[in-house]
This record gives C-alpha cells, structure tokens and sequence, in this order.
C-alpha cells in the first residue's frame, strides 16, 4: 500500500491509499494496538471489489475533525466507514449526526458512545445517533446487548452480524471485508 503523510494541526499523520481509482471510498480505523498492516488482507478483498481503501495507521489522537481533514486533504468527499475498538468508537463519532460525507458504517468491538457499559456508564452520552446504515460486528469481546441497545442511536437500515472471534481483522477479514462489500452497494 501506498504511504502519506498528512499534517493536521502539529501531528502527522501515516494514510495508507490503494486499490482502484473510483467513486466509492472505504475508510478504516483500526484499533489502538493493532499493527499498520492490520487491514492488508480486507483491503485486498475490497480492491477485487472495485473499493479504494484508506487506511489510518494509528487512531491514538486522532478526532472527528482531524479525519475531515484527512478527508479533504485527499480530496474524497464521500466515504465509507469501518473501524473497530478503538477506531470502531471513532467511527461512532465521525459518523454520528445528519446525513452527508459518510455513507455508510461497519463497526466491530464497540457500541454507540451513548450505550451505557456493563458499569453504567456511557461513553459519551452527548453523541448523536447516526442517519446512514449501520452493520455492528459482535465479536467475542462485545456483548449483544450493546450491540442492541446501539440500535436506538441509528436512524437507518441497521443490522447485527454475530462472530464467534476475537479479532475481526485477522480471524475473520474475509467476513469483515464481506459487510463492507454490502454496505457500500447500492443494489
């Protein structure tokens, strides 16, 4: 994958762009750990898909205003969005409002920021629901009541896909890449 940097205020940040030259963007947003090649395996999946994947190597830092700037300097006005843990609980908050730059959303490992946890305690009550479809992965380290109860903060098509792993990324990209695949059709 082809490497940028882009500078956002003081910060640089790494952005990974490949795949076919086309009107249809997906973004993804990695969790806090994961490695810079986390996506590799989705990202080729995507681009046989005729999908553009930009990916953000580490969203440690990273805020909703910074990706819009990401975005703009990239030039892509539309995008898809996909992210998980750490990046999934970005997703929520980039997406979140009215309709416009963001067409759809798939997520793993993280509920609406609204949700309250298992302690009670939300996030961020404060994010608004989402006006675009929503597919939440539940993986083994989210439960399906938060999954659930995401449901309510989303005002279009959402859907739930349980998996029995871990890691979507690396134990079943093939899945993730599969509802990022669905979600950017328009059929």
């Amino acid at each position: 994958m082809k490497s940028r940097q882009i500078t956002v205020g003081d910060r640089a940040w790494t952005v990974r762009v490949d795949g076919p030259s086309s009107r249809h963007n997906v973004l993804l947003l990695p969790d806090a750990d994961d490695p810079a090649d986390v996506f590799d395996q989705v990202c080729a999946r995507l681009h046989e898909s005729d999908l553009q994947t930009v990916v953000v190597e580490s969203v440690d830092g990273l805020d909703p205003a910074a990706v819009h700037t990401i975005l703009d300097a990239l030039e892509l006005p539309y995008v898809n969005v996909a992210g998980r843990g750490a990046g999934g609980a970005l997703a929520w908050r980039v997406c979140a409002g009215r309709f416009g730059r963001f067409m759809s959303l798939v997520v793993a490992d993280h509920g609406h920021p609204a949700v309250p946890d298992a302690e009670g305690n939300a996030p961020d009550a404060a994010c608004p629901p989402l006006e675009l479809p929503v597919t939440m992965l539940v993986t083994k380290s989210l439960p399906r009541a938060v999954a659930d109860a995401s449901g309510r903060y989303v005002y279009g098509e959402f859907r739930v896909v349980p998996l029995e792993v871990d890691n979507i990324a690396t134990e079943a990209g093939h899945e993730l890449a599969t509802e990022i695949v669905l979600r950017t059709s328009l059929w």
